[in-house]
Parts: C-alpha cells; sequence; structure tokens
C-alpha cells in the first residue's frame, strides 16, 4: 500500500510543540506543568462500511471488516499524547495514526435501484484503512486526595477514514462487477465530554487509570475509554492499558460503524 507520511508527521510535530514550550516555560514562576506521553497502541478493527456505487455500477455494497490478524495487517501506528497543566486546569491534546491494510473483509449485501438487495458469495474480499484521529480537551479536576483524582473534560475529536475495499465474487451478481475496487474518504468532526483519573493501589506507587468519553457531530455517537494498571517513578509514569475507539452513523453514511480495540503501552515524561 502507498503510503503518505506527510499527515502524521505534522500532527507528531505539533502535537511534540508542548515538549519544547515546556523546557522554556519550566523555569518560570507560573507552575505550569508539562508531560508528553509516547504509546504504542495496538488495535484491531472492526466495522460496517457503505459505499457509494464505484463508477461502472449500480449497487452500493456494504462491507464488514473484521480483523483476523492486526499484528500483521497494522503496518504503521503512530501516537503521541501532550498535557499543559496549572493547578487545577489542563488542557491536553492526543494524536492517533494508523495503517491497514488487506483486512479481512466479506461484503455482505448489495443495494440497487429499487431498493434490491443481494447477498453475493465472497471469493476474496480484502479493505485497506488509513485513520488520523486528532483529539483536543480540556479538563478540570472535581475531586483530589492522596489516593484518587477525578477529573471532568470536555473538547472536539477530528478523524479522517481513508477506505478501500477489493472484492471477488464467486459468480456474477448484476448489481456489482464480479471482481472489482473502489474507496472513499470521511471526515469527522464531534464535540465530547468525559471524565478522567485514577485510584492508587495501597500505600506504594502503582495506581489504576481511567478514561472515558462520549461524542457527537458528524458522528450520530462517538465514545472513547481506556483503562489499566500504571507505575508512578519521580520522572513520570509507565502504563499498560486496554483501548477502545468506537464510531457509529447513519445508514446512507460511508461509516456505518466502527471500533478500534486494543492493548496499549505508554511512558508519561514530566517536565
Amino acid at each position: 500500500m502507498r503510503r503518505n507520511w506527510a499527515v502524521p508527521a505534522l500532527a507528531i510535530g505539533l502535537l511534540a510543540a508542548p515538549c519544547a514550550f515546556a523546557q522554556s516555560a519550566g523555569s518560570s514562576a507560573d507552575r505550569w506543568q508539562f508531560s508528553v506521553t509516547p504509546y504504542l497502541w495496538l488495535p484491531s478493527i472492526y466495522g460496517t462500511l457503505k459505499y457509494r456505487p464505484p463508477p461502472g455500477s449500480v449497487g452500493s455494497p456494504d462491507v464488514d471488516v473484521g480483523s483476523d490478524n492486526y499484528l500483521e495487517n497494522l503496518d504503521v501506528a503512530l501516537t503521541l499524547t501532550g498535557e499543559a497543566r496549572k493547578g487545577d486546569w489542563a488542557i491536553f491534546s492526543d494524536v492517533i495514526y494508523l495503517d491497514f491494510s488487506n483486512e479481512t473483509a466479506t461484503v455482505t449485501s448489495v443495494s440497487g435501484p429499487g431498493g434490491s438487495v443481494q447477498s453475493p458469495v465472497n471469493a476474496n474480499t480484502q479493505a485497506s484503512l488509513k485513520g488520523l484521529v486528532w483529539q483536543l480537551a480540556a479538563s478540570y479536576t472535581v475531586s483530589r486526595s492522596s489516593t484518587a483524582t477525578f477529573e471532568v473534560l470536555g473538547g472536539l475529536r477530528y478523524a479522517r477514514l481513508d477506505t478501500s475495499v477489493d472484492w471477488q465474487f464467486a459468480g456474477s451478481i448484476g448489481l456489482l462487477p464480479q471482481s472489482g475496487s473502489d474507496s472513499q474518504t470521511v471526515d469527522l468532526w464531534d464535540a465530547i465530554i468525559g471524565v478522567r483519573g485514577r485510584a492508587r493501589l495501597g500505600a506504594g506507587n502503582w495506581f489504576v487509570p481511567y478514561y472515558l468519553d462520549v461524542g457527537t457531530g458528524s458522528s450520530t455517537f462517538t465514545w472513547q475509554a481506556y483503562s489499566g494498571i500504571g507505575y508512578a517513578f519521580k520522572w513520570g509514569d509507565l502504563l499498560l492499558a486496554y483501548r477502545q475507539l468506537y464510531y457509529d452513523q447513519t445508514s446512507d453514511k460511508l461509516v456505518q460503524s466502527m471500533r478500534f480495540s486494543g492493548p496499549a503501552l505508554a511512558a508519561t515524561f514530566r517536565f
């Protein structure tokens, strides 16, 4: 698959900017605190895509995408989070770039003029997806103690999903060629609200982080959540978590539903 590195490289560069700023601002008296969190996320992808009629056909294929081996099909995963905090207020940003190729897929139905639907027999169908997800939000600490913190947050999330599908049927179905391909792109802007925080485990340095947001806008509904186990050091934290990101749209949109879910390993460095 041909890869375009300009967009993820630019996004990573923009998100890394708070780190450079932290080095110059850390010695000032305003007591801003900064952190950067590079992390590795290895999600599986599951979803349903509804394509417009490809050129030369009259049918609209519905495609189910399901991962069979995400370590094999995940070509690129670039992820980074940055945060600036002062007192109870914080602003944070998160960038995710994922590139999946040769995902197992199935054309479940084809809708044609007059609403007719046929279920073809797939001989070989594969899908590919490139996704850039950027989030910007602010949070306020509602509760803070020696054992736990609780914050409320609000912001926005942008997603650009470039999808393609290559299908091959066992026989002709009339509404689509027996074999072919198509690609489409969607841009999603959603407002989000949510909560986040951590709970300390006993008197040591172990803790449980948590995060949950829900939103709407371009999407009918979207949510993201993660939790896991972490260990606090003087310089920052190490974290092992399980993360999920979900999108749901109406049946006439390209992305009818899409879910990314999998383990993540992160290291937070504070300045």
